[in-house]
């Protein structure tokens, strides 16, 4: 709505003023289109707009002979001024300017240049087109112009019209017992005059979900309340989880719903690992899924349970878990101390476990049941921790590398002498079948110490060792000896993993296999990467985890059908023996088998290599131009591009 309101008459020097506006916007000429018809400035326009869009709250008041009068609103209107007179002045200020830029320019003319007109005929407007333009914020602009001004008379204050139209504000009822509504107390009348807006509760902002109104939070059922805080706070003693939740609060039911969402560590109560981890989640670091992230944050809780240090290093050696998942668990929960680890956070509430020894034991059992799934899922008795005599499971101690190798040496002394006695029993037979070919010696069982003893040196062989230093088995210094065939079905008169029937032997096989399929080329320690987060991504008890050592991982690669790579790496590599050790899939089944192979066979002899040599050696063995998308293929799936060369994947040494 739009309203021209009329100025009064002013000064001599005001008046000027408005002439000279009315000049600026209507020009010297005056016709039923100017905007000020008398030549001056004599009115002003102001423009309405919505002030709010809930009116239901408020309402007029007047005050009379103390009483009251409320009359409800309907809509608010807040008239502004509108200068739209200003930019109808710089309209016209640029139609002279450009009038008179064509006068100066058509007096050096002799006389118009004869210009062609193209006409051009509109085609009939569509439905959809004729939406649009209605809808339009040009179509709105000229219908607004083009409605008709209303002429209205205004009434002074003191006016007797304005003073009778006041009067329909005064409520007309004789009596005020008539009005039930009335009839309330101080706060319902309250209430009913200002009602909560469903819509301003909409349009409140919402808080981020690290941060905790304790209004709001305890308007919520008590264990929402305990969750929300143990989500939040993730380690906290039971005196301060009271405090925050008010002294109105039964300690009785703050126990109930507390074991809900948290577990006890050193008398102070620690958030379940589901409560962080929800089910149908995965790490944003690594991507494994929640139940694996569970298992190690449990499994970082229970090592708190016997000692207030932990070692990351042996957290992650266990859980095979990257390095930013289990910081994650620790700073959950700890502190880094400088050369010591991870310190537990809070100090050992004693004064819990006095108050409340039957909760303790009830936790206490709670975590013998975590230890056991732990043990049977990170194979921790197979590790050399042995359980208590009385049966229960004792605390898991994790062996560092010098001790295992330490205990090998122990064990290898032990065993010596039955070592030196076998040899000599062997070579006695194999002389005995040199002298009598036909003559077959019955070979005596070993005693039962015997028997034990030699089982015991077989379980000797360690598993896997995946981290990135390389484990006790990693003697060679790029690889295995160039003669293990992949083809052939032993070696050295010992069938090759891959050949062998065992659950174990047949999982590894399909797991190179599926891997190698993907990626043609890969090291060692890639391999060994990819194998500990498809470990990590097994349910509990799996075969897999019965221990996977270097040597059968490499055994089982070669009798995959893929073939060692000895790639001449610079003298000065800084690449660990693992990396030095490349293995490529010789035979996929594709058109690019041959391919491939020719690009092996130059990476065999030389560490990195330009494309030209790569494109002209294929085309010599394959006797044929290869076309750009075929060497781009061949290179993507075994090379790697770094400063102009190309390199086997994995070998590359930024």
């Amino acid at each position: 709505m739009t309203f021209h309101i009329s100025q009064p008459r002013s000064s001599p020097s005001s008046r000027s003023k408005g002439e000279q506006i009315a000049l600026n916007v209507d020009g010297a000429c005056t016709d039923e289109s100017s905007t000020y018809s008398s030549k001056l400035m004599d009115k002003q326009t102001f423009c309405s707009s919505q002030s709010t869009s809930n009116t239901a709250r408020y309402a007029a008041a007047l005050y009379r002979q103390g009483e009251l009068h409320l009359t409800p609103l309907h809509g608010i209107l807040q008239l502004r001024p509108s200068f739209s007179y200003l930019d109808k002045a710089d309209a016209k200020h640029r139609e002279r300017e450009a009038a008179n830029d064509a006068g100066d320019s058509s007096q050096d003319e002799a006389e118009e240049d004869v210009k062609q007109i193209t006409v051009r005929f509109s085609r009939p407007e569509s439905e959809q087109a004729r939406q649009r333009r209605v809808q339009s914020y040009e179509f709105l602009q000229k219908k607004h112009a083009e409605e008709p001004w209303v002429h209205l008379h205004y009434y002074g204050l003191r006016d007797s019209r304005s003073e009778h139209e006041r009067q329909y504000l005064l409520c007309q009822g004789s009596s005020g017992v008539e009005n039930t509504e009335l009839v309330k107390s101080p706060s319902e009348y309250l209430m009913m005059l200002m009602p909560p807006s469903p819509e301003e509760e909409k349009d409140k902002p919402v808080a981020p979900s690290n941060v905790l109104s304790m209004a709001q939070l305890r308007t919520l059922p008590l264990a929402d309340q305990i969750k929300i805080l143990m989500k939040n706070v993730k380690v906290m003693p039971f005196a301060n989880l009271m405090s925050l939740l008010g002294p109105s609060i039964d300690s009785v039911a703050v126990l109930r719903g507390i074991q809900k969402v948290a577990m006890l560590v050193q008398g102070n109560w620690v958030v379940k690992s589901d409560i962080l981890y929800p089910k149908d989640s995965s790490s944003p670091h690594s991507g494994v899924p929640a139940e694996v992230l569970c298992r190690g944050r449990d499994f970082v809780m229970w090592k708190f349970t016997q000692s207030r240090w932990v070692v990351r290093k042996e957290v992650a050696a266990v859980t095979k878990l990257c390095t930013e998942d289990v910081k994650d668990f620790l700073e959950h929960m700890a502190v880094v101390r400088v050369n010591k680890g991870w310190e537990f956070i809070l100090p050992s509430d004693g004064d819990f476990i006095k108050k409340h020894p039957d909760v303790v034991q009830r936790q206490h059992m709670l975590w013998t049941g975590i230890q056991a799934k732990l043990e049977k899922v990170y194979n921790l008795v197979k590790e050399g921790l042995p359980k208590k005599p009385d049966g229960q499971s004792g605390p898991a101690a994790l062996l560092s590398g010098d001790q295992r190798v330490q205990a090998a040496k122990s064990k290898a002394q032990q065993n010596h002498a039955l070592l030196e006695r076998e040899l000599q029993r062997r070579k006695e037979q194999m002389r005995a079948s040199a002298v009598l070919p036909g003559v077959r010696i019955k070979e005596e069982p070993m005693s039962e110490g015997e028997d034990e003893e030699d089982q015991d040196a077989e379980e000797d062989e360690e598993p896997m060792d995946t981290s990135l230093g390389g484990g006790l088995h990693n003697r060679l210094a790029n690889g295995l000896p160039s003669g293990r065939a992949a083809g052939g079905d032993s070696f050295n008169g010992h069938p090759l993993p891959g050949c062998a029937s065992t659950p174990v032997a047949r999982e590894l096989r399909a797991f190179v296999e599926a891997t190698f399929q993907r990626q043609f080329v890969l090291t060692l320690s890639e391999l060994k990467r990819l194998f500990n987060l498809h470990l990590a991504s097994l349910p509990p008890g799996h075969t897999l985890f019965s221990g996977i050592s270097d040597r059968m991982l490499q055994d089982t690669v070669l009798a995959a059908g893929c073939k060692q790579i000895l790639v001449p790496f610079p003298p000065q590599t800084a690449a660990s023996p693992d990396e030095q050790k490349v293995f490529a899939l010789w035979e996929s089944g594709d058109m690019s088998d041959q391919h491939r192979q020719v690009l092996l066979e130059i990476f065999s002899k030389n560490y990195r290599v330009r494309r030209n040599m790569i494109q002209s050696r294929l085309t010599q063995e394959c006797g044929e131009d290869l076309s750009k998308q075929e060497v781009d293929k061949v290179l993507k799936d075994c090379c790697v591009s770094y400063g102009g060369m190309w390199y086997l994947k994995g070998t590359v040494q930024s």
